[in-house]
């Protein structure tokens, strides 16, 4: 049991940089502009829930998981359908504690980039 544990944060790892990528960074803004787009004004609301998954993380998460589970048969507690189940919300639960703290994190680091830039204007007027 404990050799899973090790294996659910890890594996959490993946699932929280890919979905934090597509749904956040620079590289796939057009993208996901396109997304946010067509998740607003589809028609259908099939359309729209299907866009909306690319401009959440949370949600994103879920695909991404399954896809990794999917890929390395990865199970906690039970050895059949439960414990896909189980490991499937757990990598995803992880996953977006990850994404959450690194979150924190990068609004800490520009809030000293802001302030640090002020002190800077600051001392060239004085």
């Amino acid at each position: 049991m404990e050799v899973h544990i090790y294996y659910l944060f890890i594996m959490a790892l993946p699932v929280a940089c890919i979905a934090w990528t597509v749904t956040k960074e620079e590289i796939f803004r057009e993208a996901r502009e396109f997304c946010i787009d067509r998740s607003k004004n589809c028609n259908k609301l099939v359309k729209r829930k299907f866009f909306y998954v690319f401009t959440c993380e949370y949600c994103f998460s879920h695909y991404v998981t399954a896809l990794l589970l999917f890929i390395t048969k990865f199970t906690l507690i039970y050895p059949d359908w439960r414990g896909y189940i189980i490991s499937f919300f757990s990598v995803v639960w992880i996953a977006n504690v990850y994404m959450s703290l690194y979150n924190i994190i990068r609004i800490d680091l520009k809030k000293e980039k802001i302030k640090v830039a002020r002190e800077e204007s600051e001392l060239k007027n004085d």
